[in-house]
């Protein structure tokens, strides 16, 4: 799934309302000129400017011709799954992303006749090593794993985990999306997180567990995500 616009600074106690702001996730083709006058509309504060599906495309369904794309034709890239998710907010992403852990997934990102065309790091293969001190192995459980992650001694139950992360002796992540190059020092403790991609950890860290005391340092989503993103008081580890 794509990265969600990450939020700074913690909410007002009932859910992320604060610095909040909305981007897109959807595709959209429009002749160029036409959109730079709906959108100057928009900034001569026409019209509303809060979703860009519901406030500029639906209104054009009344005076124009509009084509949306049918998901689960006889052809194209949903059509076994006719898969949708409208990604309005943080816990929608939360659980599009946990949904595809799901013994049987809506989305099959492993159908056999559709290739996934676009970059990806030239990383070596993921893998599990014991720790250093402990000699625990490093484990997984119902995850997935990008390539360059190594888990030493740690434990990763229902996670995503992005490139390069690495999850240090002890440690344990739990239901929880980490971006790239995370670092979870030794001891840590993640559970329905969102860690923002370079972020590090510190030895020992708990987050996920103190919902008042997660607020006071993070943002945290109405249904309890916590979003850990850059510049947010999390202790960091020796580098």
């Amino acid at each position: 799934m794509a990265e969600p616009a990450m939020l700074h600074g913690s909410d007002d106690g009932e859910g992320v309302e604060r610095n909040e702001h909305l981007e897109t996730m959807g595709v959209y083709l429009f002749d160029k000129q036409f959109l730079l006058e709906r959108l100057a509309r928009i900034e001569r504060c026409a019209v509303a400017d809060n979703d860009l599906a519901l406030d500029l495309v639906a209104p054009l369904t009344q005076d124009y011709r509009v084509c949306a794309y049918r998901f689960g034709q006889t052809r194209g890239r949903v059509t076994l799954d006719r898969y949708w998710s409208d990604l309005a907010s943080i816990d929608d992403y939360y659980q599009a992303n946990m949904a595809l852990l799901l013994a049987q997934p809506p989305l099959d990102l492993y159908q056999p006749d559709w290739t996934i065309n676009t970059y990806q790091g030239q990383y070596p293969p993921a893998r599990t090593v014991p720790g250093a001190a402990t000699g625990n192995e490093g484990v997984f459980v119902n995850s997935m794993l990008a390539a360059g992650t190594i888990i030493s001694g740690g434990g990763v139950n229902h996670s995503i985990l992005f490139p390069r992360v690495q999850v240090k002796d002890g440690a344990i992540v739990e239901a929880s999306i980490l971006f790239d190059g995370v670092v979870v020092g030794e001891g840590a403790h993640l559970r329905h997180c969102i860690v923002e991609k370079e972020i590090e950890i510190g030895p020992g860290e708990r987050i996920g567990f103190d919902a008042k005391q997660d607020r006071e340092r993070f943002a945290v989503s109405r249904q309890g995500v916590v979003v850990v993103s850059k510049g947010a008081a999390v202790s960091e580890g020796e580098s």
